[in-house]
């Protein structure tokens, strides 16, 4: 990308290649995370400074845990350029394969200082040996 310089003609503009890789990157980021296990939990952290709960979403699909949102850039400096910028922006999705001994029904979730807590109980060997299957009668 080429811009004109009121006061040079036409020179290229020395933050013409940082614009164009911030527009590249600039709808999408991955958040950072840690994944843990206990031994009666899975634990899930990730950072997302600057996002609301509100702006998450958690759902389980196919024996995976989905965490999507978006980190919202709110703020409106007018007459500045910017010749980079560090802090990422833009909508998100990180998925983890569940463990087959995971208590998907009791997952619990909690945000606070920026950072995401996810918990995924394990099954534990009392509960798999209780578990029942109804017979139906027709």
């Amino acid at each position: 990308m080429v811009e004109r310089s009121h006061t040079a003609g036409w020179l290229p503009s020395v933050t013409a290649p940082l614009k164009a890789a911030g527009e590249k990157i600039a709808g999408w980021f991955a958040p950072r995370s840690d994944a843990s296990v206990s031994g009666d939990s899975y634990q899930v952290s990730m950072e997302l400074p600057g996002c609301s709960a509100a702006d998450i979403d958690i759902s389980i699909h196919d024996g995976a845990m989905v965490i999507s949102g978006e980190k919202r850039f709110e703020a409106t400096e007018e007459g500045e350029s910017y010749f980079f910028s560090e802090r990422e922006f833009g909508a998100f999705q990180r998925t983890f394969r569940l463990p087959p001994d995971a208590r998907v029904e009791a997952i619990d979730a909690s945000f606070r200082d920026g950072i995401l807590r996810i918990v995924i109980p394990k099954i534990t060997s009392s509960a798999r040996e209780q578990r029942r299957v109804a017979i139906r009668t027709e």
